[in-house]
């Protein structure tokens, strides 16, 4: 593989402002300061305030991580007691799915997907607001538990009975499974919305197979949640209805099925890993491509891939589940599925790894993080077929080698997809480059303590170490290579190493804005639809909706072949191809107006579970308040009233633009 710098760019990108535009752009009145966020519709800020959610509850769940490690770092650990690690391991496994990974990879789709097919916003854009605002509303009822009495201690999967009024009494449950249900609506809402978006706003042109792989990857795993987040829906309400009103839908002494819970909570349980992963694979199907300076390499095999990902995905829950006692039948069919699984991502690896063989690679911050997705994820992807093996997997099941297989997967996979995004599109984003130096760092310092702090739980869990204890004892340590005191504390110096890398990025992000440096229009070469238009992109996305010809249009559009050489010749500058796009402007353009109701809608939703917990009247308040939010909902216009920017005056200067709102 041939390795070229990243050449210096001189570029400043272009401030283009409305009235630069041919002819009269329509755009809604908006509103200015903190209410510009509150009510927007705009998918690009909703993107925005779900990657910062996310992020805040990334902090949250890492703060739980830690005191998880410290607690273990030695034996007989007293940093938490035997009640509060079984709270911090809870909250910590829930934070980091539900309130992390899946607001993140929600802030990537709304904000991105759009863009991609060409779109000027999703088909919904007030359910879209709505769907951030229960999102967290959710969380807020989910952590209120640190505040009112314990939080929930059952893990995050919340086995039944152990979760039942018996075993757990506090209301630490009650939260978790209010907020965990607001959350789940949100997710719902928004996976509607995205695959409406999809299937009927993609640009002239763009075929389902002229769609850039992020956007299938995301289209895919909204189909995962439209099939399996009802049933963790129906299982949430019959564990609510036991809990508050006396149920017995989980009570084994009234003749309840003891794995029904198991069943019901798996059979979304395992789709949803790979909700959390098909977003990062789509990521960096675009990042390695880019940086590799050549095509995907088998873009057929790649979606189709994702896509069968998505469709085994739900035969193989029962393998969470095979020290339960199903019987030789179903271990073995649910063990050939576990096997055929790996089939299909196997495809992805050697796709992307075929992307960079022979590419003049670009190692940019964002090509370093893709580049440790394949590793890491590969790495958790071989321990993974371990346990497709009944045997071996009965040995392993809930010990810390399993612990170490879903971290490589989710966070070698998952959270290193995330952050080759981060660094990939920051530049469409907000106008300024993240700084390469301290990328560099924060990729270096995260390998290494992921890699410190999972590796060695490889060998706890094969040397017996269970989950889910807050203690071990001295005379439990052993000696030798597999002495359990030392593996525990290189674990946990790992994690403080991985926490230090994602603190540089924090510090990274800072930087930028303050003395980052302005991004050219196109500063990667890129592929894609997203890049056709400014950074920070309009309001309205495109001033005129492309056409679309080609897999990777914007690509095609800058390069075409030459004959003699088969090789690509540039014809056009990506700055240039944006300003064209901007001189043929559209002449009227609407978007809808801003909203307060989704958040009021929100916060009623949020009262009215709290009934569950705190009684009639608190119930009546908040439905009360859901009532009248959907009654303004449906009375407010779709689109609030036009004004018509002034088209540039024929010396080439601009005129003053009417201030909105």
């Amino acid at each position: 593989m041939a390795i070229i710098e990243r050449p210096g760019s001189d570029t400043t990108p272009a401030v283009v402002t409305a009235s630069q535009s041919l002819g009269a752009v329509k755009r809604p009145v908006e509103t200015k300061g903190w209410k510009e966020w509150l009510f927007t519709v705009d998918h690009k800020k909703i993107g925005i305030m779900y990657g910062v959610v996310a992020m805040f509850f990334f902090i949250v769940g890492g703060v739980e991580a830690l005191l998880i490690r410290l607690q273990l770092a030695a034996p007989n650990g007293t940093i938490l007691s035997a009640d509060q690690y079984n709270q911090m391991f809870t909250m910590h496994g829930t934070t980091m799915v539900f309130l992390f990974a899946m607001p993140m990879a929600a802030a990537f789709a709304n904000y991105f997907l759009p863009l991609q097919i060409g779109a000027r916003d999703v088909a919904f854009p007030r359910l879209n607001a709505l769907s951030l605002w229960l999102l967290i509303v959710g969380g807020l009822v989910l952590n209120a538990s640190w505040f009112l009495g314990g939080a929930a201690d059952g893990g995050w999967f919340m086995y039944a009975p152990n979760s039942g009024p018996v075993f757990s009494p506090s209301n630490g449950v009650d939260y978790w499974i209010l907020g965990l249900q607001i959350a789940g609506v949100a997710s719902l809402i928004g996976s509607i919305n995205l695959i409406v978006t999809v299937l009927n706003m993609r640009a002239p042109g763009m075929s389902l197979m002229k769609m850039p792989v992020f956007t299938w990857m995301i289209l895919v795993v909204q189909f995962l949640l439209v099939f399996s987040l009802p049933v963790i829906t129906v299982a949430l309400v019959l564990l609510m209805f036991q809990r508050s009103y006396g149920a017995t839908f989980f009570d084994v002494s009234q003749g309840a099925d003891p794995l029904l819970w198991q069943h019901l909570f798996w059979i979304f349980g395992h789709p949803e890993v790979y909700v959390l992963i098909l977003p990062a694979f789509g990521i960096i199907s675009e990042v390695l491509p880019t940086f590799s300076r050549k095509p995907l390499f088998g873009y057929p095999f790649v979606v189709f891939s994702g896509a069968s990902i998505g469709l085994v995905g739900f035969g193989v829950w029962a393998h969470h589940m095979f020290a339960a006692g199903l019987g030789p039948v179903s271990v073995a069919v649910f063990s050939v599925a576990t096997m055929a699984i790996a089939i299909p991502t196997g495809v992805k690896i050697f796709n992307w790894l075929l992307t960079m063989w022979g590419g003049k690679v670009w190692y940019t911050t964002a090509m370093k993080f893709a580049i440790g997705l394949v590793m890491l994820f590969t790495v958790g992807g071989l321990s993974g077929v371990t346990h497709s093996v009944a045997p071996s997997d009965t040995q392993q099941t809930d010990t810390y080698y399993i612990v170490a297989h879903f971290h490589y997967v989710l966070f070698g996979g998952m959270v290193f997809g995330l952050f080759s995004g981060f660094y990939y599109w920051w530049p469409k984003v907000f106008g300024k480059m993240l700084n390469e130096k301290l990328g560099s760092w924060n990729f270096w310092l995260m390998v290494i303590g992921m890699n410190l702090t999972f590796g060695p739980m490889h060998i706890l869990g094969l040397q017996g170490q269970p989950r889910r204890m807050y203690v071990w004892t001295e005379a439990r340590a052993g000696e030798g290579m597999f002495n359990l005191a030392f593996w525990n504390l290189v674990a946990s110096i790992g994690s403080f190493i991985l926490a230090v890398g994602v603190l540089v990025f924090l510090i990274n992000v800072v930087y930028t804005a303050r003395k980052g440096k302005a991004s050219p229009l196109d500063p990667w070469d890129a592929r894609t639809l997203e890049w056709l238009t400014t950074s920070p992109p309009k309001a309205h996305n495109f001033d005129r909706i492309p056409v679309v010809h080609h897999l990777d249009e914007f690509f095609h559009r800058k390069y075409e072949e030459d004959t003699a050489t088969h090789t690509m010749k540039k014809i056009a500058e990506g700055e240039d191809l944006v300003r064209a796009e901007e001189e043929a402007a559209e002449k009227d353009i609407h978007l809808p107006g801003p909203s307060y109701w989704p958040l009021v809608l929100a916060i009623g939703v949020g009262i009215l579970g709290m009934g569950v917990v705190y009684g009639v009247p608190i119930m009546v308040l908040g439905g009360a308040i859901v009532l009248f939010a959907s009654y303004g909902w449906v009375l407010e216009p779709s689109v609030a009233e036009d004004i018509d920017f002034d088209p540039p005056s024929t010396d080439g200067s601009t005129k003053e633009i009417a201030p909105l709102g």
